[in-house]
């Protein structure tokens, strides 16, 4: 390259001024002084080239306006100009073309940089220079007007991309529309598609509407059955049951299988609506009564005759378009149940109930209630015997003994309770009592809703039968016929849950030691079965890792005393047991619910206690007309739907995982065979009977345990 072909920008001048007129190269290498660079790169090279750039002010013979500056070094030859440009243009000195000569142009989509070039004498090399620069890529420097080359670098390559992607989505879209155009036959308009289904597409660009038309969707009800426009009617069809009767489930499967909407009205959870049922169908009428909006149509008979005749179905019809009157039978809303008992009670009863009531209402604001160090524990909300016994006799003027019973009497209705539950009621400074709201773990419980229910307590017995009809009703409005799968989100929805709901608040205060030894088996069984569906709808379903939550953590307080699912089956059901994998027993020696324990422990009751999984028993609830044989006819059920598996071939017999778990309640394995004779079909007790009697080897396994919800 000669020298004629390179003009270095000169870097920012230094302000300082030298007394010695600078060597200049000649006259044909000195350019005319540009304006000085800003920004890292001329400060660089203004420290690196000293003062070497500035001629000196004030020296005689030449203007100062005329003045030539040299970017060259003092005692560099002037033919020696080349080297040393070029070696600056390879430490990113910027070259620029004289001013008078035409720029070149920025590449497209970049901006030009607003700066001032070098002058520069010669235009072919110019050219050249320009002509390569659109050739090659742009190499920009750090200066501040190369942000705003970067910003429109990226909106152009930006609207680049979005025109490139909407023309191919449109060709896309012509495409598949010519496609659907081509395959369609020739009387079909090309601006709408209309299939064997009455779906009509519509095609617009980037959209696709899909139109079902009313004839098409009329067509398919009428394929249905007793759908009716989707299941929506404008009337109303009802009926009256009871749990447990076979009318009843007979009526209740014809209008699942017809898929007609319905409503039930089970007079076992509802006894308030007994007198309604006989005003409109008769004193006499037996369940199920069926209504058509206000109309009474009848019971099972009637309804198959209207149906072998084709009647019902024009009646109901004629009900769908019409909407129901105020007249008819209405849906069951949330509410209470009426308290008969307390309705028929005499009134020693009544004054009895409200002079216990009116004391505790006094007790409870007076009492010094308060946390208290005992026992090296810290014990909450409590007060001593000394303090209650004080507060009665201020309140009702007697004496300390007489206001002793009646301190005694308050703990039997479980008002209160010694904070260790140790006694009934004691007067004396170090005996600490509390009330039952006010014990810690009572608000957790899930029979509690912000209170203790302070109505005179009704008999366990009582409310227990109650709780059988009420979950029996729930059964069969949201379970299957066979019982395996249960609608949880339908229960939990349900007028019946809610009524289960308000009555196992009833459990709170009530007696249970009054409840008759042969009874309280069935209680809790059915507690057991109905408080696993209270678990799922409010823990979850059981988990095979953390099984805590649902069987330990959720309880119910039943006659004051906390009790889970763990509680139920392994301390009353099993008579006080330890709960597998653990060393402890559920009640220790000095609790109180050890009196409500069996006294022995029954294998049958695990084929009667429902944990709401898949291999788990189905869910029942059992009647005071013989609890033995339903709990035989329990475990036979369950182990002829697979809670047995015999294997000839191999010897060996495959039980349910339940049975190695409370291998305790069941003896050694040939006890356990020969135990499950008694309850195995025909065929696995003959296959089983064989393995005992041929004296060979017997291989006992055990299935795999699916804790998957019943759902």
């Amino acid at each position: 390259m000669g020298e004629e072909t390179l003009v270095a920008m000169p870097l920012a001048p230094h302000h300082h001024h030298h007394q010695a007129r600078l060597d200049t190269p000649p006259h044909h290498l000195a350019p005319t002084p540009p304006p000085p660079l800003s920004g890292p790169i001329a400060a660089d090279k203004g420290e690196e080239e000293g003062d070497h750039h500035r001629p000196a002010e004030g020296v005689a013979g030449e203007p100062p306006a005329q003045a030539p500056r040299s970017g060259t070094p003092p005692g560099l030859a002037a033919e020696d100009g080349d080297v040393y440009y070029a070696r600056k243009m390879l430490q990113g000195v910027v070259l620029r073309p004289p001013p008078h000569l035409p720029q070149p142009e920025a590449p497209p989509g970049l901006a030009r940089a607003h700066s001032t070039p070098a002058p520069h004498d010669y235009a072919a090399e110019e050219k050249e220079e320009e002509e390569q620069q659109q050739k090659r890529p742009v190499e920009r420097s750090a200066s501040a007007n190369s942000a705003g080359t970067i910003v429109d670098d990226v909106v152009s390559i930006g609207r680049f991309f979005r025109d490139r992607r909407d023309v191919l989505s449109s060709a896309i879209t012509r495409r598949i529309s010519s496609l659907k155009e081509s395959s369609s036959p020739p009387s079909v308009k090309a601006a709408a598609v209309v299939d064997t289904y009455g779906v009509q597409e519509i095609h617009l660009p980037n959209v696709k509407v899909t139109v079902r038309l009313k004839d098409a969707i009329a067509a398919e009800d009428d394929d249905v059955g007793y759908s009716f426009l989707g299941g929506r009617i404008k009337g109303r069809v009802s009926f009256f049951s009871r749990s447990g009767c076979r009318d009843c489930a007979a009526v209740r499967a014809f209008f699942r299988q017809s898929g007609l909407p319905y409503v039930e009205i089970n007079l076992d959870v509802f006894p308030e609506r007994e007198a309604e049922l006989a005003s409109r169908a008769g004193a006499a009428a037996r369940v199920p009564q069926i209504f058509l909006n206000e109309k009474l149509l009848g019971g099972l008979v009637v309804l198959n005759s209207l149906r072998n005749s084709g009647e019902f179905e024009r009646r109901v019809r004629d009900l769908a378009g019409r909407r129901c009157p105020d007249s008819a039978p209405r849906v069951p809303v949330y509410g209470f149940d009426v308290d008969e008992a307390a309705a028929g009670g005499g009134k020693g009863e009544e004054a009895a109930e409200d002079a216990m009531v009116g004391i505790v209402r006094v007790l409870r604001h007076r009492l010094p209630i308060q946390d208290r160090f005992v026992r090296v524990k810290l014990v909450k909300n409590c007060f001593s015997g000394t303090d209650m016994v004080d507060g009665i006799v201020n309140h009702l003027d007697c004496s300390r003994k007489k206001a002793v019973e009646i301190g005694k009497e308050l703990a039997r209705k479980h008002f209160i309770h010694h904070v260790f539950r140790e006694n009934d009621f004691e007067d004396g400074t170090q005996n600490l009592y509390r009330f039952l709201e006010h014990d810690p773990a009572v608000p957790k419980y899930d029979n509690f809703r912000g209170s203790t229910n302070d109505g005179e307590p009704k008999p366990a017995a009582a409310v227990g039968q109650r709780m059988t009809r009420i979950m029996l009703a729930i059964l069969e409005a949201y379970a299957s016929d066979d019982r395996r799968h249960l609608d949880y989100s339908r229960i939990a929805a349900s007028e019946e849950f809610r009524r289960y709901a308000n009555l196992v608040q009833e459990l709170q205060r009530a007696d249970m030691t009054q409840l008759p030894a042969e009874e309280r088996l069935l209680f809790f069984l059915n507690l057991h079965n109905a408080m696993a569906i209270h678990a799922v709808i409010r823990v979850g379903q059981p988990s095979a890792v953390d099984r805590r939550p649902f069987f330990s953590d959720f309880q119910y307080v039943v006659g004051g005393h906390p009790f889970s699912l763990a509680a139920i089956r392994n301390g009353i059901l099993r008579a006080n047991r330890r709960q597998p994998y653990t060393l402890a027993k559920p009640f220790g020696s000095s609790d109180r619910r050890l009196e409500l324990a069996q006294r022995r422990a029954n294998p049958l009751v695990h084929f009667a206690l429902c944990d709401a999984t898949r291999s788990s028993p189905i869910v029942r609830f059992y009647t005071t007309q013989g609890v033995e044989p339903e709990l035989r006819h329990a475990a036979r059920e369950f182990f002829l739907h697979g809670g047995v598996e015999i294997d000839l071939e191999s010897r060996t017999v495959n039980l349910t995982r339940i049975i190695k778990w409370y291998s305790a309640d069941f003896g050694q394995d040939r006890d356990i065979l020969r135990w499950l004779l008694n309850y195995l079909d025909p065929t696995k007790a003959g296959l089983l009977t064989h393995l005992l009697n041929d004296g060979g080897p017997i291989n006992i396994s055990y299935m795999n345990y699916d804790w998957s919800l019943n759902v």
